[in-house]
């Protein structure tokens, strides 16, 4: 889906098109999108704007787990895979995950609604096992937290 270029020049102006605020131009960008992420047309578009070539986007782009590659779900969930989650069964969570959304971790519901990825750890390591869906984090998870998590994503009171 592309991105309304009107949107991404505010942005630009706002950060008075400084390269040094790639981050954070391409992060309020990819929120403009209802796929959550920047597609190469607009990353060509900021680079031309920032006097940049598109390597440079793209090598940035690559490099910061925050800046999605490929289209997302309307949640994004990130299952933490650190040794600390691991060990606190966060595998039992990604099975569960798995299994009730049918998909794979890498993969998207057909509806679009959710994308389930493992993420280097993300400072929660005190209530792990954790996931962060769209920056917010859940710990201290189990069968039943997320069920209800789920469920209150999806809008319905029981799952």
């Amino acid at each position: 889906m592309e991105v309304n270029k009107e949107r991404v020049e505010e942005i630009l102006e706002q950060y008075d098109f400084r390269q040094d605020a790639l981050v954070p131009i391409l992060m309020d960008t990819q929120n403009l999108c209802d796929d959550h992420y920047v597609e190469e047309e607009t990353q060509r578009y900021i680079a031309r704007r920032l006097n940049l070539t598109y390597v440079d986007i793209y090598e940035v782009s690559s490099f910061f787990s925050a800046i999605n590659k490929a289209p997302k779900g309307k949640y994004h969930i990130q299952l933490c895979d650190s040794s600390v989650c691991r060990i606190n069964k966060k595998d039992i969570i990604e099975e569960y995950l798995e299994d009730v959304l049918g998909i794979r971790v890498g993969e998207t519901t057909a509806d679009k609604m959710f994308t389930l990825e493992h993420t280097p750890c993300f400072g929660a390591c005190d209530i792990s096992p954790a996931i962060r869906i769209n920056k917010k984090v859940y710990g201290h998870l189990t069968i039943q937290k997320v069920k209800q998590l789920l469920a209150e994503l999806r809008g319905a009171k029981d799952e």
